[in-house]
């Protein structure tokens, strides 16, 4: 594929605000019910992204997919990413994959969501990311009924336990008009005789040795004239608490890399120019756009 002009490119960074006891590796050893007893590190995780951000010399703006159940306990926190500058999207409310959910019962989460981050923001929610990536074809319709502009859940890399998939978007396209208006925009893979390998943050940032992360990440946004990376406040908090009766994949998923995370994101703040996701799709939709007619 040829190469895309460095004035085109696009670099989208996105953090999904959830706390260190929600995430999915963890579900069977708590216990959603006991999620209101748990110790809150979000805020102060995410205090420290926004830090981050902000003392960049590139000064990046990200897009927060914002858990709706984090919101209403740190309404706070949502204020001071707004007022900060970066974009208030959906995680959802209350990080449910969505296989496990019906129709009905995903509409619910997701307005409830976008009317409390609507409520704390004062901003449209245009976005919406699905815990895990679990985004699967019958909720685009209804993402879109709910009055979301764009999806960006779609990780299409090699085999995962979690993650969804939609009908054709591959691994090769960044921004997808799926359904008339409504946009799909991709976690970013390196494409390898057809099979995309994961290169879009979370677990495979903290993972591979930053020098490989950073050239592969490059080669993407070269290629495709964009790369979208994500990453979650609790992934640079090694100190939270260490769960037992992990299985052993569910251990090294959650706890490889914790200790030199963030000052790999550092590296990565300075070494790309980074912006939102509605940024994106504002350079890029109209031709998306006309691609898909």
């Amino acid at each position: 594929m040829a190469g895309v002009r460095a004035d085109r490119a696009v670099a989208v960074l996105s953090f999904d605000v959830e706390d260190w006891f929600q995430v999915e590796n963890l579900r069977g050893a708590i216990p959603r019910e006991t999620w209101n007893q748990k110790a809150l590190r979000v805020e102060r995780n995410t205090d420290r992204l926004l830090e981050l951000l902000a003392n960049a010399p590139r000064k990046p703006r990200s897009t927060f997919f914002v858990l709706g159940w984090v919101a209403e306990r740190c309404p706070d926190l949502v204020r001071r990413i707004a007022a900060a500058g970066h974009e208030i999207a959906s995680h959802g409310y209350g990080h449910d994959l969505l296989d496990s959910l019906t129709e009905d019962s995903f509409r619910s989460d997701v307005e409830r969501s976008k009317h409390v981050l609507e409520d704390l923001s004062g901003r449209e929610v245009r976005g919406y990311r699905a815990p895990s990536f679990s985004i699967t074809d019958w909720a685009i319709p209804v993402l879109q009924e709910a009055g979301f502009a764009y999806d960006s859940s779609f990780f299409p890399s090699l085999g995962h336990d979690r993650y969804g998939a939609l009908t054709g978007v591959t691994a090769e396209e960044s921004v997808v008009e799926i359904v008339p208006g409504f946009f799909e925009v991709t976690i970013s893979c390196l494409t390898v005789a057809s099979r995309g390998l994961p290169w879009g943050g979370g677990g495979y940032f903290r993972l591979l040795p930053y020098p490989i992360f950073r050239r592969g990440a490059a080669q993407i946004l070269e290629s495709r004239g964009a790369y979208v990376f994500y990453l979650h406040p609790w992934e640079i908090d090694p100190g939270q608490p260490r769960v037992d009766g992990l299985p052993l994949t569910y251990r090294f998923r959650h706890y490889v890399g914790l200790g030199r995370c963030e000052r790999r994101l550092a590296s990565l703040l300075d070494d790309f120019s980074w912006t939102t996701v509605s940024d994106l799709l504002e350079r890029r939709a109209p031709r998306a756009a006309a691609g898909r007619s």
